[in-house]
This record gives structure tokens, sequence and C-alpha cells, in this order.
């Protein structure tokens, strides 16, 4: 088959944001220079699905600034001749040092495009092969097109978007873009008991809502929502007779989580109850250890047992900027949670004899 068009190095490292929105999994690999880099030589060598042309690490590394600039199919295919044989020279100002071949193969390919069906390889070649193996996927080389632009393009990256990433990735990409939505004059939040309560836009209020709706349901058995604000300290929700019955002093003025959550459990006792103290961080503020203290002490001022405590600290992303910001402040002995991945928990354990690894099995 014929070498095709190479789209300009500028257009592919453009379009590669919004091909791998905020959410994306290793986005950092997919979007940098050097995965533009290696889209660009597979265009150039025309190593696209279905030509039965590939590319391998080295060919990255070596390009140059003047090589990439001779785009006619005589000099592109002198070059991938050269390349593939014995008797290649060592160029002169290449992209990259020849120690860099593995950031191109694991990381940028083999981490983040080729899970995601972007780049496929070659078949039937031991790993251990020098042979060339990796090419653009057809429909994925098909988003550099230079006549896309506007809602053409939008539509066509969407569709790729639908057909190749899985469900969970396209679920974790639609919900950060409507974190980073706030067409919305407020936002609902449905409590556990049915009763509705409405919010100042915002990421969040955003996530605030994923505490209630989507985490409270997954992780407790019985939850209830304590207590509730947002920015400036505004008590949106407050259950005055359950907080009473649980003998928890409930002061506005004192240093209180965004969502206090109450799991009532199964046992009517009282011994499988557990209060859930809350921070949302869409930009900072997770309970580290002083914050975990001063918690735990309002909790056991009003008479509870640390037992029956836990704290969660709830991001939008592991991708996002604040979790990344916060991980190493998060306090021991608590949680974390990401509403994109709702599914999952981060448990930052304690050591006891019961914490054993062979206890996680």
């Amino acid at each position: 088959m014929t070498i095709t068009d190479v789209p300009s190095l500028v257009l592919i490292a453009e379009r590669l944001p919004q091909i791998f929105p905020e959410g994306t999994e290793h986005r950092n690999y997919l979007i940098r220079e050097m995965a533009a880099k290696t889209i660009y030589v597979m265009f150039y060598a025309g190593a696209i699905e279905g030509t039965d042309r590939w590319i391998r690490p080295s060919q990255v590394t070596d390009m140059t600034d003047e090589q990439a600039q001779l785009t006619d199919i005589e000099y592109r295919e002198a070059w991938v001749k050269m390349m593939l044989s014995n008797k290649k020279k060592k160029p002169e100002n290449p992209w990259y040092a020849a120690n860099s071949r593995e950031p191109v193969r694991d990381e940028t390919i083999r981490t983040g495009l080729i899970p995601l069906q972007a780049v496929v390889i070659r078949q039937g070649i031991p790993t251990t092969s020098s042979k060339p193996t990796y090419a653009l996927q057809k429909d994925f080389s098909e988003l550099f097109s230079p006549v896309l632009h506007g809602d053409k393009l939008d539509s066509a990256i969407s569709s790729w978007q639908q057909k190749y990433l899985s469900k969970a990735a396209i679920t974790r990409l639609k919900l950060m873009k409507d974190y980073g939505s706030e067409d919305s004059e407020f936002v609902q939040i449905n409590f556990p008991d049915g009763s509705i309560r409405k919010l100042e836009p915002g990421p969040s209020s955003l996530l605030s809502k994923a505490v209630i709706e989507e985490f409270a349901p997954r992780f407790l058995k019985k939850p209830k929502v304590l207590w509730l604000s947002e920015s400036g300290n505004k008590v949106v929700a407050q259950d005055e007779v359950l907080a009473k019955a649980l003998g928890l002093q409930i002061d506005p003025s004192r240093a209180l989580p965004d969502i206090i959550l109450v799991d009532l459990g199964d046992d009517l006792s009282g011994l499988e109850m557990l209060v859930i103290f809350t921070e949302v961080v869409a930009t900072d503020g997770p309970i580290n250890r002083q914050r975990k203290e001063i918690l735990t002490n309002l909790a056991t001022e009003a008479g509870f047992d640390s037992k029956h405590l836990a704290f969660l600290t709830a991001f939008i992303d592991r991708s996002s900027r604040p979790f990344k910001k916060s991980i190493s402040e998060l306090a021991w002995g608590s949680y974390a949670w990401f509403s994109t991945e709702p599914d999952y928990i981060i448990d930052l354990r304690e050591y006891d004899e019961s914490a054993k690894l062979t206890s996680l099995k």
C-alpha cells in the first residue's frame, strides 16, 4: 500500500489533549512532546494499521528536525530503508539520546497508547526481536486529518472515544467534563432518605453530590447525612434529631468537615454504627494528621469510641492536581475516594496484628 501524507507535528501536538482530555489514564504520557513525535514518526514511516509498515522506538529517538522536514515520499522511503538496515549511520542532532528508547517504548507506547487502542502491535514477533512492531491504529490516525476541524473534529474524536475506550474510561471522561462545567444554576443532591438539597454550582458541590449519591450507597449499609456544608461554611443540611440521638454536638463555629455521614449498619444495638468525617477536595484541604486529630477530639468529646469513626477525603480523580498535591499529607488511618472511579477506595491503613497483608487475600 502507498505511504500516506504526514500531518504537521504542531497539529499532532494540538490534537492530543483533545483526544485524551483530563481524566484519561496516564495522560501525561499521551500528550507530551515525546508522544507527538512518536506519532509523527509513525506517520512519516507510513506505519498505519493495514499497511504492513511498522516502526521501532529507535526510529523516534534517531529522527532529526532536518529529516522530519523532508516529507516527500522518496525521502521518507529512503529514510525508512536506511533506519532499518544494518548500515545506518548515527544521526547528527537526533531528537533524543539513544537511551530514550525505553521511555518511548515503555511509557509512551506500551503504557500510554496501546491500552487505549491508539497503537497496534505486529503479531508473531518475539518481544526480544529488533524488528519494527508498532503502528498507528487506523481510525486513530484519521483523527489527525488536516481537513477535520470544528464540529467535525469534535464529532470524530467523540466517535473514536466511544468506539475504542473502555466503558470505565468513557465514564471517567464524562465525569471529568461535568466537573469542569458550571452551566447549571445549582447542583441538586438526592439524600439517602429521599430529601433533596441544592448547592451552588461548582466542582466542590459536584463532588459533594458524588459522595452522597455514589460513595454512601456503595460503601455504607444504612447511610444518613448528618451534616453538609459548602464554601463559606454555609450549612446546607443538619440532621439535629439524629445528632441529638447520637449525642454528637454539632457546633458550626468549630472546624467541621464538609460532610458528616453516619452508617447506622444492620445491628440495632449500634455496635456497627460508624461516623464518617468527609472532606471534599476540589482544590485543597484533605484530612491530614492534624485535621484527623481535631475531628477525633470532636467525636470523643461527644462520647464516641474511636472505633466508630472513619475519615474520608474525596477527590475528583487520581490524575487531578489536588490529589497529587495532597497524597503526601493524607492521614494514616483514613481513606481516599475518587468520584470518577466510584467502585474503588484507598485504605491508608495503620499497622495492627489484624492488618497483615495475608488478610487482604
